[in-house]
């Protein structure tokens, strides 16, 4: 089992001061969980999303991250691919040059950008990120393996040229994607590329998504892998309160995922924006109200909604799923149980969302120990 913490860099309550100190906490967060064991750094990019993700530069945030640990890996979970975000080769370059001087501890994550806002801000056709996202994660792969790159496709041409520099790690950085729906995993698996399953759905979801990536593995064509070498490697999500207090560990993450719900649904769904400033309420019935809101709010407008992936009557398994309360919360017999399922599921690795917009940066560090300290050598045994 692998651990990584995932940042999204969330803020309740945005201003230019929060917004500087919200970095440097986040920066703080990840030398802890280096210090503690942790695997992996993954960052997000999402772009004009407030409240929600205020890392649209995670290239930057990792260079950081790089610099001030030894031995962590850094990944980029996601990297927007569609070509007005990032030029596949702009990518590459970025990567490669991350990969040398991180000293070969780079991950490549990469999706397509889902919501309105962000893609609206770029101006890109909905319709076209599936497509320019799959070019482009053929593309990068031969940009650092070619010594002159020659690219001819359906999309983007490339006349033969040095893309430079190389990576380090041979024969290249494994390649992950954003998977959500069954069709992003069966990609995922024909591409041979690592699945990073979003969404709080817990070890079910985790076991479903598990049987249908193993399956398209075992039946795809191995002449379609993108890379060098296919990444075999499914990892999920769950968002993380751990603390010696179980009933304030469990307080304090509901609360967080109250508000990380509200603030992807206000960006998805075009619901109410979040609330931070209820503290006294019974947070448990509020997300589950807030989240029967949601799913009747998206089987209304769900033909006008391109792209969410919707099911059983026009609900979004994303939005589904993030109002469970079942998630990692409470003191580390708590995590360690919940993590348990979800490897019996079928995780290789665990991204924990410790972040959360109305969680204290103290606690996230406290919860960071807690699972370098205590959970992870129980798994490492």
């Amino acid at each position: 089992m692998k651990f990584g913490v995932i940042f999204e860099g969330q803020l309740a309550f945005p201003t230019r001061a929060n917004e500087r100190q919200l970095m440097l906490d986040c920066l703080d967060q990840a030398i802890l969980a280096d210090e503690m064991g942790f695997d992996r750094v993954w960052a997000v990019e999402h772009h004009a999303l407030k409240w929600y993700a205020h890392m649209s530069a995670p290239e930057i945030f990792l260079s950081f991250v790089a610099a001030r640990t030894s031995r962590i890996r850094v990944g980029h979970g996601v990297v927007c691919v569609p070509f007005n975000y990032n030029h596949p080769v702009r990518v590459a370059e970025r990567i490669a040059t991350l990969d040398i001087l991180s000293g070969g501890r780079v991950d490549l994550g990469v999706g397509r950008g889902a919501t309105v806002q962000e893609l609206s801000t770029f101006g890109i056709d909905i319709d076209e990120t599936l497509d320019q996202m799959v070019e482009a994660i053929r593309m990068i792969p031969g940009c650092w393996g070619d010594e002159d790159f020659t690219y001819n496709g359906e999309l983007l041409n490339v006349p033969g040229r040095p893309i430079i520099p190389k990576p380090v790690q041979d024969p290249h950085p494994p390649l992950y994607m954003a998977c959500s729906r069954e069709e992003t995993l069966v990609l995922a698996a024909n591409l041979g590329i690592g699945a990073l399953a979003m969404g709080w759905g817990g070890p079910e979801d985790i076991k479903v998504k598990r049987k249908i990536y193993d399956d398209a593995i075992a039946a795809r064509d191995e002449s379609g892998i993108v890379g060098k070498v296919p990444t075999n490697h499914l990892a999920g999500l769950s968002p993380a309160c751990v603390l010696d207090d179980r009933d304030k560990a469990r307080a304090i993450g509901v609360r967080g995922q109250r508000f990380f719900q509200d603030s992807i649904n206000h960006w998805y769904t075009g619901g109410p924006p979040p609330e931070a400033d209820i503290e006294n309420d019974d947070n448990l019935a509020v997300l589950k109200e807030h989240g029967e809101q949601v799913l009747a709010y998206i089987a209304e407008h769900a033909a006008n909604m391109p792209g969410q992936d919707l099911v059983k009557g026009g609900v979004s398994r994303t939005a589904a799923g993030g109002y469970d309360p079942s998630q990692c919360y409470g003191n580390v017999n708590d995590a360690i149980e919940h993590i348990e399922l979800m490897a019996e599921a079928g995780a290789d690795e665990i991204m924990m969302c410790f972040q959360m917009g109305t969680v204290p940066h103290d606690v996230c560090m406290e919860s960071i120990t807690n699972v370098g300290k205590y959970v992870i050598p129980h798994f490492q045994k």
